[in-house]
């Protein structure tokens, strides 16, 4: 796997589409951990699903419903959640906000 620069200005970076109201870039990988900034609309939703990795979440901006397993929560700017490996997670976005996720190993799949 490629890694990013040392330095990554993220306003260089390219938004990616990840669903209806959801676009997200990358800030930062390599084999072992990998940060992505994540934006979305209000009522946008981050699908229920799970991985392999763990991760472990910042909200930047904004507020969220987030589901983790069989919990619910309501979380604000400030706030951060941790994700398992293969516990199914997801969100929706109670109003416009930023999510930065940092994934360990990095996610192969937001590179291709």
């Amino acid at each position: 796997m490629a890694e990013s620069d040392v330095f990554v200005e993220g306003q260089a970076q390219a938004w990616v589409d990840a669903g209806p109201g959801v676009r997200r870039r990358m800030l930062g990988f390599n084999d072992g951990l990998m940060m992505v900034e994540v934006a979305f609309e209000k009522g946008a939703e981050g699908a229920l699903h799970s991985h392999p990795h763990l991760q472990v979440s910042y909200v930047a901006e904004g507020a969220f419903e987030m589901k983790i397993g069989d919990k619910v929560t309501t979380l604000r700017k400030g706030d951060s959640y941790m994700v398992p490996a293969d516990v199914v997670h997801g969100c929706t976005a109670l109003e416009p906000g930023t999510l930065i996720d940092a994934f360990t190993p990095a996610r192969e799949d937001f590179l291709g």
